[in-house]
């Protein structure tokens, strides 16, 4: 069954990006996060792309046809049956092409590499949403929404770690930074900073699921304090007429309920013959009102208090 990120990530897959800033800038980022080179001593530098989904696998070759056509690609899939996982291999074919697709995508500088961060390709906030939009597909996981919310994005590198860090703290999410064996996460912990997130890089629908089934846990737990509040005065109106039952059985046993005031000798029966009944329903009874008839169960219990036998 495809988890809810998997799910988020061929949503975003599928999305229409127009504008070729934000295509080389999404596509930087995917090459950042999940791309290694690999050189031919004939035809110069080529490019390794894995994942973990198919659907970004396709979304990198659909990038790079669109702003090269001249670039060969082709998929390799490799499953590792102790994880129960697949990875799916986009080789970029070394060759004259690639070398201006580095130099455009900021990986190369004069042709020798460049491992700065990509923060030339995010003057404008279309690119910022579609670098980020990248990073996540490459190493983004998010919780499904009925678990708390928790969205990360795992980078290879230190570089590339700080650089998403200080990218989404320039926009104001409450992003935190820690390292996990070898490697970089980001992350995001708030309901509504990974609500915000998805939003920006486009994944709507994601967001609005997350909304739907907090407010849902939130109507759930509102309930639960109110069962728990009512179970807990039903409790103490059990308890309080048990004590009340027990003084007036000790007047009984006394032999004094007969000498009783007759307003607190209507009560006591009234009470007797309606062990259950509310401290409302017994005022109710008894015509008074509630805070009448609570008076009148206090003198009883302090006359009991007051009789041995």
């Amino acid at each position: 069954m495809p988890s809810f990120a998997s799910d988020v990530k061929n949503a975003l897959s599928r999305t229409d990006e127009e504008r070729e800033c934000c295509q080389t800038a999404e596509l930087a980022a995917l090459l950042r996060m999940g791309a290694s080179m690999v050189t031919d001593g004939e035809y110069g530098l080529g490019l390794r792309f894995a994942a973990d989904n198919a659907a970004v696998a396709r979304r990198v070759i659909r990038l790079l046809h669109t702003m090269d056509g001249a670039i060969e690609t082709s998929v390799a899939m490799e499953r590792r049956p102790q994880l129960r996982r697949r990875t799916y291999i986009v080789n970029i074919a070394a060759g004259e092409s690639v070398t201006p697709l580095l130099t455009r995508l900021g990986f190369l500088d004069g042709g020798a590499l460049r491992a700065g961060t990509d923060m030339l390709l995010l003057r404008k906030k279309c690119c910022r949403a579609a670098y980020l939009r990248g990073a996540f597909l490459s190493g983004g996981s998010v919780n499904r929404p009925e678990a708390s919310c928790h969205l990360e994005i795992t980078a290879k590198s230190a570089p590339m770690g700080r650089a998403l860090h200080t990218l989404l703290r320039r926009l104001h999410f409450p992003v935190g930074l820690t390292d996990r064996r070898d490697t970089y996460v980001v992350y995001l912990k708030e309901g509504d900073a990974v609500m915000d997130f998805l939003s920006l890089i486009g994944a709507e629908e994601a967001a609005e699921e997350i909304e739907v089934a907090r407010n849902l846990k939130e109507v759930r737990a509102q309930v639960n304090r109110l069962v728990n509040v009512e179970t807990a005065n039903l409790q103490r109106a059990v308890d309080a007429a048990a004590v009340q039952r027990a003084a007036i059985e000790h007047l009984a046993a006394a032999g004094m309920l007969a000498a009783l005031p007759e307003d607190l000798r209507e009560t006591a029966e009234m009470r007797r013959l309606h062990p259950e009944a509310s401290m409302a329903e017994l005022a109710a009874l008894c015509h008074i009102s509630k805070s009448g008839m609570s008076h009148r169960l206090r003198k009883i219990r302090a006359m009991a208090e007051e009789v041995s036998i």
